[in-house]
């Protein structure tokens, strides 16, 4: 069972995909081929449906062409917003 925080980290990652993904102007399926990922499993993530692996962030930071820890800073700082 997920903690209310392991929840609301998930939302904060969800949220943070999918404003970084809005401001490429790319879609959930235009991500997922960058990313090399299926472009339902995209859709749970910005849903928080479900949790990334590490190599999954890693692609999903190339695809948005950020620094997997610029993606993982930002996504704490909006779970610290939330909290």
């Amino acid at each position: 069972m997920k903690s209310a925080q392991d929840s609301d980290l998930l939302q904060a990652f969800a949220a943070e995909i999918r404003a970084r993904r809005t401001a490429t102007g790319d879609s959930q399926e235009a991500l997922a081929f960058k990313a090399s990922l299926n472009r339902t499993f995209v859709a749970k993530l910005e849903l928080a449906q479900t949790s990334p692996s590490l190599s999954t962030l890693f692609r999903l930071a190339a695809a948005l062409q950020v620094a997997p820890a610029e993606l993982v800073g930002s996504v704490s700082q909006r779970y610290r917003r939330q909290a």
